[in-house]
């Protein structure tokens, strides 16, 4: 397996950096200007394994998609994906897969497979099928009730009031919000369990109503109003979760680093990330982007914080974590289980191989920081987050080597030349 070495930085930083459009915004705008009436731009999206991945199955249903640099051109479908029988493989996409599901139940014909990588194969999609169920669908598992992969055939989606747990996952509210507008009674959601990430599911109605959506929320029911999303012109902004790393390697080298396209107003919950390294310790300040900065001299503290609004932050905050003074306790996450790998597992068994000192917990981890670790091979489940995060920590610790280096295509496909670029 292709491994690399991360060495690490003896000086305080002084960079600037540009990361890719944002994946959760890239993928949600992908879905709207698919179903719009008419031709749409994306500009500045993200072109990595995930959104190409959504744009190939959305290719299979009858949408024109054209990338032009980070730019993707569509052909909307006006509500009316054309389903053939084929297969659909969507990786280890769980944001695309859900939200592609729903889209194709709106459509005519098939029977459509829709599958996987084994990884994506064991992620659960119950909930979400279980509400296009009651709205209609004609959907079947293939293999276990469950997950991947299922059979479609399409027959539209009725609409009215259907009750959804999104306990595991806010991409199952996500999913439902994005078809709504095309349901044949108007769409009403009601959930029945708590939800979880929040904010990717304010996401997904910010970019709706881009498109002109119009949506309602009362108590736990969202309302979808019955109007067409109209075909536009969209901005997309920087990724928060990749402008976490370089603002966690300023916090860990010391110095200061800049991502100049995440913006002070950012849709993304995963924007949070400054002010949670803020509370460790950090200066952060927002001209021309946001700008994380430590004196070299001013420790990291310790923190005791809820997760549950921005997941995704987790694998980089725990490797700050290790090196703050005191304990940082990460809670309200047991969803994490259920990403790419189980996140809270993966973390603390390689940052225990780092000498931290790491409790995990059902929802969350316990991490007493140390002012030195030791340098090891990192096994990152193919997890791209997981590459990155311990790359960051590979700044400050001799001798840290990441397993498949490859996985970050995923979401940040020049991830290492721009890390490249901090020496």
């Amino acid at each position: 397996m292709e491994v690399r070495e991360i060495n690490p930085i003896v000086r305080p930083l002084k960079a600037r950096v540009r990361v890719p459009g944002s994946k959760s915004i890239t993928q949600r705008a992908l879905i709207c200007a698919a179903l719009a009436q008419g031709e749409s731009l994306l500009q500045g999206a993200l072109r990595s394994e995930d959104p190409e991945l959504l744009v190939q199955a959305l290719k299979q249903v009858g949408v024109k998609v054209e990338a032009l640099g980070e730019t993707y051109r569509l052909q909307g479908v006006a509500g009316s994906p054309q389903l053939s029988s084929s297969e659909v493989f969507m990786g280890n996409n769980g944001t695309g897969m859900r939200f592609f599901l729903a889209l194709a139940c709106l459509g005519e014909g098939g029977p459509l497979v829709v599958t996987g990588t084994k990884r994506l194969k064991e992620r659960p999609v119950k909930p979400l099928i279980d509400a296009l169920l009651q709205w209609g669908a004609r959907i079947r598992y293939l293999e276990r009730e469950g997950v991947l992969p299922v059979e479609i055939t399409g027959s539209g989606l009725n609409g009215d009031e259907v009750e959804l747990s999104a306990a595991k996952s806010s991409q199952f509210l996500s999913a439902l919000l994005l078809v709504g507008p095309y349901t044949k009674k108007p769409a009403r959601i009601r959930l029945v369990s708590p939800l979880v990430s929040r904010p990717y599911v304010d996401l997904t109605i910010a970019v709706m109503q881009a498109f002109g959506a119009e949506i309602e929320e009362d108590g736990s029911t969202f309302r979808v109003a019955p109007k067409p999303y109209q075909a536009r012109e969209y901005e997309i902004e920087g990724d928060a979760s990749s402008a976490s790393y370089f603002l966690a390697a300023a916090a860990l080298v010391g110095g200061e680093v800049s991502v100049e396209n995440l913006p002070l107003n950012s849709l993304q919950g995963d924007a949070a990330f400054a002010g949670l390294l803020s509370r460790m310790g950090c200066e952060v300040s927002y001209e021309k982007g946001v700008t994380v900065k430590r004196d070299p001299d001013r420790p990291l503290r310790g923190i005791d914080v809820n997760m549950g609004r921005y997941p995704d932050l987790v694998p980089t905050l725990a490797v700050v974590a290790a090196r703050a003074q005191g304990k940082t306790y990460i809670r309200g996450v047991p969803h994490l289980r259920y990403k790419e790998t189980d996140r809270l597992r993966a973390v603390a068994t390689e940052l225990n191989k780092c000498g931290a000192q790491v409790e995990e917990l059902e929802d969350g981890l316990i991490i007493e920081g140390k002012p030195q670790l030791q340098g090891t091979e990192i096994e990152t489940y193919e997890d791209h987050r997981m590459a990155m995060a311990f790359a960051i920590l590979g700044l400050v610790t001799p001798g840290m080597v990441i397993r498949n280096p490859a996985c970050v295509a995923k979401s940040f496909p020049n991830f290492w030349q721009v890390l490249e670029s901090l020496y």
